[in-house]
């Protein structure tokens, strides 16, 4: 299911060339074309979904496990020191693409990539009204 006004559905499918690192029956996996650290990979999957929440169940099942595989592989190769995994939902959360895709992006000691957060403090008071609530929805 390709969604023909889609730059990542004309990616995953072959439609523009990209730097290929692998592909199966559901997904290809490109080097990103403004990466944030050398050898930033992106997971593309072969059917649109917007975002995480029109993900396919079976998409789902499948890509950490490839994810895990990749970066395995690719640690190997690029000697790195890390890896950020990073999947973003909704334009406030940095979505530009609405495209379902996972970044695999290798962290070097050093590199600056600029990809963390600030921590802050807990709220107690909400913390348990939101674990109330998920519980009402999950028992």
């Amino acid at each position: 299911m390709k969604k023909d006004d889609c730059i990542f559905c004309k990616l995953a499918f072959g439609d523009i060339p990209t730097n290929t690192i692998y592909e199966d029956d559901y997904f290809r996996v490109i080097l990103d074309a403004a990466p944030a650290t050398k050898g930033h990979a992106l997971i593309l999957p072969k059917g649109h979904f917007a975002n995480l929440y029109e993900l396919d169940d079976e998409y789902a099942a499948k890509i950490m496990p490839l994810a895990k595989k990749l970066i395995t592989e690719l640690t190997d190769i690029l000697k790195c020191d890390g890896y950020n995994i990073i999947q973003n939902n909704g334009e406030v959360a940095g979505q530009t693409v609405f495209h379902y895709h996972l970044h695999l992006i290798p962290r070097y000691i050093g590199d600056n990539a600029g990809l963390t957060f600030n921590s802050g403090k807990p709220d107690d008071e909400f913390n348990k009204m939101l674990v109330e609530k998920m519980a009402e929805r999950f028992n």
